[in-house]
């Protein structure tokens, strides 16, 4: 199968966010709740905390309790094992997908059903194109990307790093970028 332009700017433009902020701090229930948002699907590492943190920060803490008591419901989907993503989450009380495949659309499925939402009452909030916005977008889910919390990655993601940096040059030539990524 031979891919033309229109066909290569359609598979990027999958890679495009609906919306870019720098953290999940500037995301607000008020915000969320005036688009009709009664969801959050977040990835955990290097989008609510740094890929090696084990715990949550209170600013973390804070935010989490303020979409819960707007009646915004968040569940961590991630592609990390059990044990990291569940010693995070339960003490939380927060719902969780490990292993999660993304952007394979399983996962996503699965946690709008567990949320018992229509994908036009969720967000998903995410630091990598390649996993959280694309299986995002898959899905016909609004994305929401925002910059990596730390600036060291796993061995997975700097892989994923590399790629990403590819399809922003492609997007920034073809002018479908929106936005400027920040170091």
């Amino acid at each position: 199968m031979k891919f033309g332009k229109q066909e290569w700017l359609l598979m990027y433009q999958k890679f495009i966010p609906s919306q870019y902020v720098k953290s999940v701090f500037d995301i607000s229930p008020e915000s969320l709740l005036k688009k009709g948002v009664r969801g959050i699907i977040t990835d955990l590492d290097n989008t609510l905390v740094e890929w090696d943190r084990p715990d949550a920060t209170p600013m973390l803490i804070d935010w989490l309790r303020s979409m819960k008591e707007a009646g915004i419901q968040v569940i961590i989907v991630s592609n990390n094992k059990e044990l990291r993503v569940k010693s995070f989450a339960d003490p939380l009380g927060i719902p969780f997908i490990f292993q999660a495949r993304k952007p394979m659309g399983r996962a996503f499925r699965k946690a709008l059903k567990l949320m018992n939402v229509s994908r036009e009452q969720v967000v998903v909030i995410g630091d990598q194109m390649m996993t959280d916005i694309f299986g995002g977008n898959l899905n016909k889910l609004h994305t929401i990307l925002v910059l990596p919390v730390a600036q060291s990655d796993g061995f997975f993601t700097r892989f994923n790093r590399l790629m990403e940096r590819r399809i922003m040059k492609k997007l920034k030539e073809k002018g479908q970028l929106t936005w400027e990524e920040e170091n």
